[in-house]
């Protein structure tokens, strides 16, 4: 039973890892590629879409790793699983802090209504993005070492 929490959790953080490191890395420079209103409509759409998703995706994640930190408390990698835990935790308060009222705001976006500075807050919720990439392949990294 263990063995296939360990599985599940990691495969399902590597998938939350593999579409957060895709936003970053790749969505988010077509999107910057396209014309002004087609971009902030890009990243409007976007924002509603994944913003829908991601909360659910996070929280799964951050319960299954504690539901294995739990389990396998006495295990080698137990430390690893309890600090990928720690670290997912960490993600979930950026984004609720930083992120999700950045995204928030945007979604609701058009060219119409959208203010002066949007640009700048979709490079801020950017920066903030590529730090949260990083918490969450680390904890992913983390919950690898600890299957093996």
């Amino acid at each position: 039973m263990l063995s296939t929490l360990q599985v599940v959790t990691t495969v399902v953080v590597g998938l939350m890892v593999g579409v957060e490191f895709s936003v970053a890395f790749i969505m988010s420079r077509i999107l910057n590629a396209l014309p002004e209103d087609s971009a902030q409509l890009g990243h409007a759409h976007g924002g509603r879409m994944l913003g829908a998703l991601m909360p659910f995706w996070y929280i799964g994640s951050l319960v299954l790793s504690a539901i294995w930190a739990a389990a396998g408390w006495h295990r080698p990698g137990a430390g690893l699983v309890v600090t990928a835990a720690g670290l997912l935790i960490l993600s979930v308060i950026m984004s609720m802090l930083l992120l999700v009222p950045i995204n928030n705001r945007g979604k609701t976006w058009t060219p119409e209504n959208r203010p002066a500075d949007w640009k700048q807050q979709l490079h801020r919720w950017e920066r903030y993005h590529y730090v949260r990439v990083a918490v969450i392949v680390a904890a992913f990294a983390l919950l690898v070492t600890a299957l093996v």
